[in-house]
């Protein structure tokens, strides 16, 4: 890794710890990360709900509270249609509970991954109209579906767009379009996932309805309760804990460690969490997030949205359950198509991004696959899974690749295609991948310099052994919750020597882990996971690139650090 080591200048460090009373480790950090003001320190520290952004700022608001609140007063049937992934899954279920809650009952329809792919079909929209539906709210989808929603507008329905993927320039012709990014939108927070914006159109709809009195005869809905949902959404999205998405993550953990809703309890249950315990935002991409995704993978996503609004915990265990199955069955899968890519970009030598495909990969899996493969090269991704002659992708990037950019560049190759700066979908005829292989091969080779491909470590601060104290490491963990765009701080440890330990990997596979005893600092246990193979960098003084954090052994809390990267000090 290239490690990015920040220039601090102390006196700014100092003025700033005093102006909020911080640790000076933690206002380091903040000031390394841009917040050079104590305004913009303490805005940025802030997780009160009275500072998310009016949702009124949001383009499109008013049309979408106006359409629903008439199909509330005028009874009409309101159908959902979410996407099949934890976003779509969770918009969907947190707009159903809150429609539920004001007396209105809407169906809802997620589509098959693999029957009717991504986004809305022409046979889904002529189903929902059949079927007497008079509003249609499409939700993580639906801002490229402009054949679809015309003619879901010929047959009668008017369409409430509620997405934040990459806006095209055409617009579809909804009755309202709820999408951050779309020119002419004041509200501040671009990167909202899905049900974030789900959230603002529920506190929108909440705000309208009180204006006109609806709650003088029914119990107003409890916005918070719902924010478990969000949370869950926000973080699986994997999109920036900044902003109006870093206040609704900070509560809906709470709501998910509290595990109030049947659903969220038993998820916890079968992921082997404590189901009254504290949740992190890692828990949530790597243990809650991945099962409801499962379904939606392997077999039936709306299986997640039934758990999510589950009334009772039996049924939710059992639903629980088969989610978890479907997850081990994805991991399986997902373990035998990884062996065989890497060893296909293996034999693409060296090339600045890859094109992989095969007939017969799950195009449920592929995703996940595709982001083991830049975690390996470091380099840009695109996995596809051919049958019957049409091959289905998913593609994830480097940071310094716009991969939506990139396959607009191949887009004459493509049937469709969709996503975002770092993740994308398609769909391409077979007999063109490779075309499609030579085309983006080229792209990033034009667009990626060598220096581009090195992985980057990015320090937040260099410190000493007497720095690191449980003082300091709690106050960095007031920055949190930590996650994409705002990532747990990364500190270093010069010139250490150390006593190393191989420790084996707990499955009897792969790389063991490197655990090190500082001489500097012998109260701190110090392990690499998976790096065993550096243990002969250690035979002299070491630099540590490492994340601070607390251990507990038998009763007794301990400071940890996790390291990021070994190297000989310099």
């Amino acid at each position: 890794m290239r490690w990015l080591i920040p220039d601090v200048v102390e006196q700014e460090v100092g003025a700033l710890a005093g102006e909020l009373s911080l640790h000076p480790l933690a206002a380091k950090v903040l000031l390394h990360r841009g917040y050079r003001t104590p305004e913009a320190a303490a805005a940025f520290l802030s997780d009160r709900l009275a500072d998310l952004p009016d949702p009124f700022r949001m383009k499109g608001m008013t049309g979408a509270v106006e359409r629903l609140t008439r199909a509330l007063r005028q009874r009409e049937k309101v159908t959902l249609y979410g996407d099949y992934d934890v976003d779509g899954v969770s918009s969907t279920s947190l707009l159903y509970l809150f429609l539920k809650e004001l007396g209105l009952t809407a169906a809802t329809y997620i589509p098959h991954r693999l029957d009717e792919g991504y986004g809305l079909n022409l046979g889904a929209v002529e189903r929902i109209a059949a079927d007497g539906t008079r509003v249609l709210v499409t939700l993580d989808c639906g801002i490229t579906s402009v054949a679809e929603i015309a003619r879901a507008k010929e047959l009668g329905l008017d369409v409430v767009v509620v997405d934040h993927h990459t806006v095209p320039p055409t617009l579809p012709p909804a009755v309202a379009v709820l999408n951050p990014h779309q020119p002419g939108c004041e509200y501040p927070t671009k990167v909202l996932c899905a049900a974030g914006v789900a959230f603002n159109l529920c506190m929108g709809l909440r705000k309208r309805l009180r204006e006109d009195g609806f709650f003088a005869t029914r119990k107003e809905p409890n916005l918070k309760s719902l924010m478990d949902l969000v949370a869950l959404a926000t973080v699986a999205d994997v999109v920036p804990l900044t902003g109006a998405n870093r206040i609704l993550v900070a509560h809906g953990l709470q709501e998910l460690s509290q595990g109030r809703r049947p659903g969220i309890r038993a998820l916890k249950e079968v992921a082997g969490m404590d189901p009254d315990a504290t949740v992190t935002a890692g828990q949530v991409g790597f243990r809650l997030g991945p099962r409801i995704n499962a379904a939606g993978r392997l077999h039936d996503a709306s299986l997640g949205q039934q758990l999510l609004c589950s009334e009772s915990l039996e049924s939710a265990r059992a639903l629980a359950g088969v989610l978890d199955r479907a997850n081990a069955e994805r991991q399986g899968i997902e373990s035998g198509i990884l062996t065989q890519a890497l060893a296909q970009a293996e034999s693409l030598g060296d090339v600045r991004g890859f094109v992989l495909y095969d007939e017969g990969w799950h195009p449920g899996v592929i995703g996940i696959v595709a982001s083991r493969v830049v975690e390996r090269f470091y380099r840009p991704t695109v996995m596809v899974g051919v049958k019957d002659g049409i091959g289905k992708g998913s593609a994830r990037s480097i940071e310094a690749f716009h991969l939506f950019d990139a396959l607009n560049g191949c887009g004459d190759l493509f049937l469709r295609f969709g996503g975002h700066k770092h993740a994308a979908g398609l769909t391409i005829e077979a007999d063109r991948l490779p075309a499609f292989r030579e085309a983006f091969e080229r792209i990033a080779a034009q667009r990626l310099s060598p220096e581009d491909l090195i992985p980057r470590c990015k320090v937040d601060a260099v410190v000493r052994p007497g720095d690191l104290d449980a003082t300091a490491v709690e106050s960095l963990q007031r920055l949190g919750p930590f996650g994409q765009g705002n990532p747990e701080p990364v500190l270093v440890l010069r010139h250490q020597v150390a006593r190393p330990r191989v420790l084996p990997a707990k499955s009897g596979g792969g790389a063991g882990h490197l655990k090190l005893a500082l001489l500097d600092a012998p109260e701190v246990d110090a392990i690499g996971f998976g790096m065993a193979d550096r243990v002969s960098l250690v035979e002299g003084p070491v630099d540590l690139a490492f994340q601070a954090g607390f251990d507990t052994f038998r009763g007794q809390r301990r400071l940890s650090l996790r390291l990021k990267d070994v190297r000989q000090a310099a």
